[in-house]
């Protein structure tokens, strides 16, 4: 029989009589099995049993449904589960700001609190819930998994009760408690949400790749779209004073959204929890310690390395050795003592000796810190608009004709500027960019974006000092008890939100791209969580800044640069000395960002070849 007539009957018959016959004596789950042909389509026997995917059927990342079966890409994920996920999250987020964009004036109005200090209590409440995220996200990656750290989470943030009249010091500690009750479930809910939507969608599928970066522009967007009806329809109710009716909203946003979270289980797709990220860390930096003395060996296939193992210690792709960091290799390097160990099948112990993929975890984790500790002055500027902006609005002549406009509604215009960039970056930018660029390049790299984000930051930040410097001019002389002591309008402010707005969504979207692409597979939750604990730093960082500000300038007869009467201070150089830090912060930045390198997996031949049309796949032992 010639190769046509044996390509062309042997491969069907193969397939259509033998394998079902064997799968069905040896009682496998027929996705164990798989077929290997050569390149030339010759018959190739079968040659053992794998946990295998059939790359046009199932999903190739390792994601598995409820039933921790392989993810079925038809029924499964994909972008109707995405965008059941971006309701999901434009309702919570909805419920989160309808209580968070107007606490400044709930602070001031009802407990009689000072400015100052109600700005500091409202970013103290936002970083503890962008704190909290870190807690989410270490449950999520560990433990629980994302889809259950996301239903916990939730109704945790749906159970909160906030008094809206808080009279005695009592009912003053339970609003606190409320408050701080939503800032948990909410802060813990996002980092594992955010990467359970990435999650829906096959990084080793090209089409579904794309589909991937694009789902965290409209996830952000998602969030702004929330954000927009809370500080418009919730902020309008709330200035007048139905703060119970507000409040409510807001819960039954919070309600809704859990219910259609829950009501997608069926189509999800998850990644199983890998395990304690600080105990693996942990291992090598004590490993690598106590081999401090020992020289790394001059040829790094030398290292330790589990046998044909493709996949890493947390259960994700395996990364490929990097020469930096060379210290953390010496967790890797095999002593005479970890090969009697070895050769006597001795219980190896993690905490003398892990896989080159175990120390790549560490110094992945590593790499990312420079980068991620430039955002958090960007976050500092970020979170001047829940308080200082807010302020600012306040002392402007907010009536336009027979208009009364609320200055927390003002954020409207920097949700505009991240809608419309989002849109614009997708639709034209994009495409324009495919276009020119040479390779395969189809996205402008996040590091380039984060750092054009962070020079628009700078200027929003000039805006914002030159509108208070002219509000200053504008204020009416022997005028100290009119509504606004300034008679310039405060849509001056527009351009100072709609900079932050641009801003925003080049920087804290590439930051989430970024984080998500940069950190392993077992961690992802954890790099969601980076871009808030950017966040959460920027507000801690943000209320020091204001104290020692005031300390500093406001020693003495002097009232310092924010007094509660903005008309007799100077808001205007607090801006220009957020301008200079953001500045300074660029060119670290931009440092930082050259010297990067970026992660590099070990694909199995599979995924690859999947890719260019072939069924070839890796072989492993039965599983008992």
């Amino acid at each position: 029989m010639d190769n046509t007539i044996k390509n062309v009957f042997s491969i069907p018959i193969y397939r259509t009589f033998v394998v079902p016959t064997m799968i069905k004596q040896a009682k496998i789950h027929p996705y164990k099995w798989v077929y290997k042909f050569s390149n030339d389509h010759n018959f190739c026997p079968l040659k053992g049993v794998m946990q295998g995917r059939d790359p046009n059927i199932h999903t190739m990342d390792g994601t598995v449904d409820r039933h921790s079966q392989p993810s079925i890409k038809r029924e499964s994920g994909g972008w109707l589960i995405g965008y059941l996920l971006l309701v999901n999250q434009a309702l919570v987020t909805l419920a989160m700001f309808g209580v968070g964009v107007n606490l400044v004036s709930f602070m001031t109005d009802v407990l009689d609190q000072d400015k100052a200090k109600a700005a500091n209590s409202v970013s103290n409440w936002s970083g503890t819930a962008y704190m909290f995220s870190l807690v989410g996200a270490f449950l999520s990656d560990s433990y629980w998994g994302r889809y259950k750290t996301c239903a916990i989470f939730q109704v945790i943030f749906v159970a909160q009760g906030v008094k809206c009249n808080p009279l005695s010091s009592f009912e003053i500690g339970m609003f606190y408690v409320a408050i701080y009750q939503i800032a948990l479930g909410n802060g813990g809910y996002q980092p594992a949400i955010t990467t359970f939507g990435a999650d829906q969608f096959d990084e080793e599928d090209p089409q579904e790749a794309l589909s991937k970066v694009s789902y965290f522009s409209y996830f952000y967007l998602a969030m702004n779209l929330g954000t927009l009806i809370s500080n418009t329809v919730l902020v309008y109710i709330e200035e007048h004073g139905d703060w119970v009716l507000g409040f409510w909203i807001s819960t039954g946003s919070a309600f809704a959204g859990l219910v259609l979270f829950l009501a997608g289980a069926p189509w999800y797709r998850h990644f199983k929890p890998s395990g304690n990220p600080i105990s693996r860390f942990s291992q090598v930096i004590v490993a690598a310690s106590m081999k401090w003395r020992t020289r790394l060996p001059s040829d790094e296939t030398d290292l330790y390395e589990t046998d044909g193992n493709k996949r890493g210690t947390s259960g994700g792709r395996k990364i490929l050795h990097t020469t930096d960091f060379r210290f953390l290799d010496k967790a890797a390097v095999v002593t005479p003592k970890d090969s009697m160990r070895l050769r006597q099948a001795t219980a190896r112990s993690l905490w003398h000796l892990c896989p080159v993929a175990q120390v790549e975890e560490v110094k992945c984790i590593i790499r990312l810190l420079p980068i991620w500790l430039c955002t958090i002055i960007y976050s500092v500027v970020y979170a001047q608009m829940a308080s200082v902006f807010i302020e600012q609005g306040d002392a402007m002549k907010f009536r336009i004709s027979r208009f009364h406009i609320a200055s927390a509604s003002m954020s409207i215009f920097e949700i505009l500027g991240v809608s419309a960039s989002i849109l614009l970056y997708r639709l034209y930018l994009v495409p324009l960019y495919c276009r020119f660029q040479k390779g395969d390049k189809q996205e402008i790299p996040q590091l380039q974006r984060m750092g054009f984000g962070l020079l628009i930051a700078v200027l929003g930040m000039v805006s914002s000092g030159l509108v208070e410097f002219w509000r200053l001019r504008h204020v009416e002389k022997g005028c100290d008890e009119c509504e606004a002591a300034s008679s310039l309008s405060i849509l001056w402010q527009i351009p100072q939100y709609a900079l932050i707005g641009i801003s925003e969504a080049f920087t804290y979207v590439s930051m989430l791209e970024f984080f998500n692409k940069e950190t392993p597979d077992g961690l992802k939750s954890i790099g969601s969580a980076l871009y808030m604990a950017s966040m959460a730093l920027g507000n801690y960082t943000s209320t020091l800044l204001v104290t020692l500000v005031m300390k500093i300038t406001g020693s003495g007869e002097h009232l310092g640069w924010i007094p509660d009467d903005l008309n007799k201070g100077h808001l205007d150089r607090f801006y220009y000395l957020l301008a200079a830090l953001a500045a300074v912060d660029l060119v670290v930045y931009v440092t930082c960002a050259k010297c990067y390198k970026c992660i590099s997996l070990d694909r199995d031949d599979s995924m690859e070849d999947a890719n260019n049309g072939r069924e070839l796949t890796q072989f492993s032992s039965i599983p008992e």
